[in-house]
């Protein structure tokens, strides 16, 4: 009798292992930082949303999966992909050499800008006069690395929340904040008092991050997004977002 038990415990314990491994195979973990709107951020009933959580959701959907994601803090978003822990990072990341060297990127999916604010009484009229001034930035995203080797590490203050930065300088204790173009414009149009330079600060592309090693999903991920872009899926979703001015 006690044999029988112990087979049957066996059984069931492998049939929930199997269960379990099929779950995982048809569940794609998406991590991000959900403070970066239009591309990812929590919506009025407190889910995130946004254009990456809908990209993803897109090529979720491509390859027969159900996307969960998983909101961080942005500088956890590679070591989550890097370990496990993480499927894809998708949070509006750049593609840039120093990031290569942790994870693998798709193809791109969307351009973007990088811009500064500022306060509408500040001296700050261009890039020059960013020079010795204090720069407000969310921490290891391209801003802070841009301001960082353009204006030294001494003059870079970094935050967690792109929105905490834009509350230093309303504050005065920055003089700038170097940022996304798109949660800039959403960050000037709810404060009162900020404005954009006129000029670019910096152009770059934004891409997935996948786990090295993990060339088999890359090579998904890029089939579904070539697919996703050609049937104007990226486009549709981008505008939803982001209104032609």
């Amino acid at each position: 009798m006690k044999k029988i038990l112990s087979l049957i415990l066996a059984v069931l314990m492998l049939t929930c292992i199997f269960a379990s491994c099929q779950k995982k195979d048809k569940e794609l973990v998406m991590a991000t930082n959900a403070e970066f709107p239009p591309y990812e951020y929590h919506g009025d009933d407190e889910a995130i949303t946004g254009i990456d959580v809908e990209i993803a959701q897109a090529i979720a959907e491509k390859l027969g999966m159900t996307l969960k994601i998983e909101d961080m803090k942005f500088d956890s978003i590679l070591s989550s992909v890097q370990t496990g822990g993480a499927d894809i990072g998708v949070a509006g990341l750049t593609v840039t050499d120093e990031r290569k060297e942790m994870v693998n990127f798709s193809i791109p999916y969307t351009t973007a800008v990088q811009v500064v604010i500022v306060r509408e009484d500040s001296d700050v009229k261009s890039l020059d006069d960013l020079e010795g001034k204090k720069i407000g930035v969310q921490l290891s995203t391209t801003g802070d690395i841009y301001a960082s080797d353009d204006y030294g590490e001494d003059n870079v203050v970094r935050f967690n929340k792109g929105a905490d930065a834009v509350e230093a300088l309303k504050g005065k204790e920055v003089d700038a904040v170097i940022i996304d173009n798109e949660p800039a414009k959403s960050f000037v149009k709810a404060n009162k008092g900020l404005a954009l330079l006129d000029t670019e600060y910096a152009t770059e592309e934004y891409a997935i991050a996948v786990a090295k090693g993990n060339e088999k999903l890359l090579e998904k991920i890029d089939a579904a997004l070539e697919e996703l872009i050609a049937d104007g899926t990226i486009d549709k979703i981008i505008a939803k977002y982001i209104k032609a001015d």
